[in-house]
């Protein structure tokens, strides 16, 4: 396929990694920041591979922090898929253990990412949008395959190359498949992800999670691409609902009877009633095959809501889905370690065991 390198490299002066930990990765030059670290890009003296070096400062000061650090590490050391972000190495400072305090860690080198694509100038036609959402549905089979849940996906946690290659990344929130709906509801109590791709039964308190948070997401991210502009851009909790009401209308009454908060339950029962919006009418120039996988993705029941298997199997990505092509994860994630209460220096030892 033949698409436009559209993606110029993005710079940003902030301090870099620690010079004696790179000896055979020179040049570096920082490309971005970040709420939970710094990444630099870097080129291997061995090979002359450009990489990227993330590097997370005080990464033990907080233990939550440090645990969404192993999490994330532990799931992107399992994975090995072209549309997940890879972990190429982990960098063992040449210190004591006691005075080990930030990790790097080096990854594929990706020049930007969906959020910077979307909200440019730059020209993103009905065949990138296409092409992108393939590849972040790709990837996403894969990753629901091994019982993993995002929870944080979002435009910028989507990066892309000069070539149109986008790969999954941030796995610090994802969870894993739970099928016992009181340790499921432990899961989610501390869910934090941005609030304008966060699904309904999220907001609405609803009893059991599962995979269909994601699809919700992608649904989000896929109008946005399509309008160039977030689709429920709340700027709060009960403007996110609002928002959202006003695009699918009012939730079927079976759905708002399963709400857990009585203050939800009653505030959604004292709204009037709404009629769904066309998705025509707020996306007019967009084909109706990517509607109908649209309005698939974006259902308020999640039991209704497409899966990611259906997607890649809807017409409008025919041009793309090749079953053979689309692999998935074998064997699951093994979250157990995520559930074992832990100190600061034990996830260091873990997070060390990660880079031997």
């Amino acid at each position: 396929m033949e698409l436009v390198y559209l993606i110029p490299l993005l710079y940003r002066k902030v301090a870099v990694p620690e010079r004696q930990l790179l000896t055979d990765l020179p040049s570096v030059q920082t490309i971005g920041t970040g709420a939970y670290g710094v990444v630099s890009s870097a080129r291997r003296r061995d090979n002359g591979q450009q990489v990227a070096i993330k590097k997370i400062s005080n990464a033990f000061e907080v233990v939550t922090n440090a645990k969404r650090t192993l999490r994330e590490l532990k799931i992107l050391k399992h994975f090995k898929h072209d549309n997940i972000i890879a972990i190429k190495d982990i960098l063992q400072p040449n210190l004591p253990h006691s005075a080990f305090k930030s990790v790097y860690v080096v990854l594929d080198l990706m020049e930007s990412d969906l959020h910077q694509i979307i909200h440019s100038a730059q020209t993103l036609t009905p065949e990138h949008t296409r092409y992108f959402l393939y590849q972040l549905l790709r990837g996403l089979k894969y990753v629901h395959s091994a019982n993993v849940i995002h929870r944080d996906l979002k435009p910028s946690n989507l990066l892309v190359n000069e070539n149109c290659e986008l790969k999954i990344g941030d796995f610090g929130m994802a969870r894993g498949l739970s099928s016992h709906p009181e340790e499921s509801h432990s899961f989610m109590t501390e869910y934090v992800a941005t609030r304008w791709y966060r699904a309904p039964e999220l907001l609405l308190s609803l009893n059991h999670y599962t995979l269909a948070i994601d699809l919700w997401s992608v649904g989000c991210i896929f109008a946005e691409m399509l309008g160039r502009k977030q689709l429920f851009p709340g700027k709060h909790y009960v403007h996110q609902l609002q928002l959202i009401l006003a695009v699918l209308g009012t939730p079927p009454e079976g759905l708002i009877g399963a709400i857990r908060a009585d203050r939800v339950r009653s505030y959604v029962q004292s709204l009037p009633s709404q009629l769904a919006m066309p998705l025509a009418k707020l996306y007019p120039q967009a084909e109706p095959q990517a509607l109908d996988l649209l309005g698939a993705m974006l259902r308020f029941d999640p039991r209704e809501r497409i899966s990611v298997t259906q997607a890649l199997e809807h017409p409008y990505l025919s041009k793309y889905h090749d079953p053979d092509d689309e692999p998935i994860c074998v064997p699951a994630f093994d979250f157990e370690f995520d559930k074992l209460p832990m100190n600061k220096e034990q996830i260091k030892e873990k997070q060390t065991d990660l880079s031997s």
